[in-house]
């Protein structure tokens, strides 16, 4: 039998699979959901400094190829957020809590109080396409080298930093964070995009501009993804419109390690996961990989 198991970053994960930030992830009842229905570790929602509303309705609108979003960060600060990462601490779920802030600073408060509180690992939102003072950090290499060693300084649980794919160089940023000690990184946030309403003439969400996710956005990221393993030593979690086992494993075979899924649980619920790995499973059979690490790569060596 295959051993899905995988370790990254000195974490090891029972299988490859991971609720992507965003999704289910405010509260330890629906987090702890997710990793009971086979998800390999759960990603919470981008928690900040202090509680945060996000923007007005409506926030998501389902497109022909995905689904737009413009939350606005909503969620109730890292005061509030650290007794659910401790709640989930205490029931075993592995939880990686996604932080964001506006100044480095603000990243290392939050980031201390997560890890403190039982997070196995951070993932640094720099990359949110739709609230300004986040959106900028992650198209400027020095700001996410400051935001990373400014979050270096007060953990020791491993570091991902979360990249926007509204760069014109995504290896660039990359390098940065892997300059500045992150862990790994995770590639790719949702795509900026737009939706108008023909009838009221004019966009469809309350912000405006908002992030696209889903089927549209998966060859990005495998591009993405495929580009940071070239460049990169440090190992690359693959997220962009994973729906199935297949896209899984393209995205393993373009150079992710792990992958994480998000749009899929809204069309298909938190039975994807199973899925997703029993598909998994049984392509490493069909194909004579033992490990998941064995198949990482393996489809762009050369490619550059």
């Amino acid at each position: 039998m295959p051993d899905l198991s995988v370790e990254l970053a000195g974490l090891r994960l029972r299988n490859p699979t991971m609720l992507a930030a965003g999704i289910l992830g405010l509260s330890a009842h629906t987090l702890r959901r997710a990793y009971e229905a086979g998800a390999g570790a759960v990603v919470s929602k981008s928690i900040g400094p202090e509680p945060r509303p996000g923007f007005r309705t409506p926030i998501l609108v389902e497109v022909g190829c995905g689904l737009l979003n413009a939350v606005g960060l909503s969620n109730p600060g890292a005061d509030y957020f650290s007794r659910e990462v401790k709640a989930l601490r205490e029931a075993g779920v592995p939880v990686i809590a996604s932080v964001f802030g506006f100044r480095p600073e603000e990243y290392a408060s939050v980031a201390s109080k997560l890890a403190g509180a039982g997070a196995i690992a951070l993932e640094l939102n720099c990359s949110c396409p739709h609230v300004s003072g986040v959106r900028e950090i992650g198209s400027r290499p020095e700001l996410v080298e400051a935001v990373v060693r400014a979050v270096k300084e007060v953990v020791d649980a491993p570091v991902f930093v979360k990249l926007s794919p509204n760069v014109s160089d995504i290896a660039e940023i990359g390098l940065a964070a892997e300059r500045a000690g992150a862990d790994g990184v995770v590639a790719i946030n949702t795509v900026r995009a737009l939706a108008i309403d023909v009838e009221l003439r004019r966009p469809v969400l309350s912000a405006g501009f908002g992030g696209l996710s889903g089927p549209a956005i998966k060859p990005i990221a495998l591009r993405a993804v495929c580009e940071l393993h070239h460049v990169l030593d440090v190992p690359v979690v693959g997220c962009g419109g994973i729906m199935g086992w297949r896209d899984a494993v393209e995205f393993i075979l373009a150079g992710a390690s792990t992958i994480q899924v998000g749009s899929a649980i809204y069309y298909r619920g938190l039975r994807v996961f199973r899925s997703i790995t029993a598909g998994i499973e049984q392509y490493m059979e069909r194909h004579g990989f033992s490990r998941v690490s064995d198949m990482v790569g393996e489809a762009v060596r050369g490619l550059g």
